[in-house]
């Protein structure tokens, strides 16, 4: 196991070195993704891929906070991250409240917010008071219920232009890092070269510091829909289906469990 991923390992990471990032939501899981990534995000996709939810609306702290305690068990050595569901920082104060919660009740290395130049004196606020903040530009998905649905992001120049403000705001502000999801590649591109804080893409491609991905994407369990960005790096629901359906074969004909399997 290497040395424990900082915020000031990943600042290092910039330009340097790719920033691998995934979502794990138990212990099992964050421990077989440690070896390999750099960061770790409790994500509230989890409320999507774990819970069967429509949307990530209806996530809440306490459904956050359970699943990154189990995270942090798994994850010795990844830099931990903690989505902040919908709802638990529409106020300077509340935001506060529930990000000193999760540090006081989890492992996590830092929050995460959507948001731009509206978010500014919150995540002034935050750092202010010793809470590291990662923001989410481009497109939100805690937005994509008033906006009518999951838009990409960055198509025109004044669209353009207000994403790069966001990242630049969000940097004055504080934030440590920022995850930009959804946007044009050339937009995600600006970007990067404006700042000076990590930035990690998802949907957002290859010229920006580093990649997220839900692990129920990139591992085939997620059948529900596929995002153009998402590249299924094995048919996970396809071998759990298969080896099922061969247990169940063997338990019913008899063959499992054989001599190798008694006492």
């Amino acid at each position: 196991m290497g040395k424990k991923v900082t915020i000031k390992t990943l600042q290092s990471m910039r330009g340097q070195d790719k920033i691998v990032m995934i979502t794990a939501y138990d212990a099992l899981f964050a421990s077989l993704f440690d070896e390999y990534v750099d960061v770790i995000l409790v994500g509230d996709s989890l409320n999507m891929s774990f819970a069967g939810q429509p949307d990530t609306l209806s996530a809440t702290m306490d459904q956050m906070i359970y699943h990154t305690k189990a995270v942090g068990v798994g994850a010795k050595k990844s830099f931990l991250l903690f989505d902040m569901p919908f709802g638990s920082y529409t106020n300077n104060d509340m935001a506060l409240s529930n990000a000193v919660r999760v540090y006081q009740e989890t492992k996590a290395d830092a929050i995460k917010v959507e948001g731009g130049k509206e978010k500014v004196d919150m995540i002034r606020f935050l750092s202010d008071n010793s809470i590291a903040v990662f923001g989410h530009i481009g497109l939100k998905p805690q937005s994509a219920r008033g906006e009518g649905g999951y838009n990409v992001k960055g198509k025109t120049k004044d669209e353009k232009q207000s994403i790069i403000e966001d990242a630049l705001a969000l940097e004055s502000a504080g934030a440590v890092a920022l995850i930009i999801e959804g946007v044009k590649s050339d937009v995600a591109a600006a970007v990067t070269s404006a700042v000076n804080i990590p930035i990690i893409g998802i949907g957002a491609g290859n010229d920006v510091d580093g990649q997220v991905l839900v692990w129920s994407d990139m591992l085939g369990f997620f059948e529900e829909f596929t995002p153009k960005f998402v590249k299924r790096f094995i048919d996970g629901s396809g071998l759990v289906r298969n080896a099922i359906k061969e247990y169940s074969s063997e338990v019913k004909s008899g063959e499992f469990p054989n001599e190798q399997f008694r006492y």
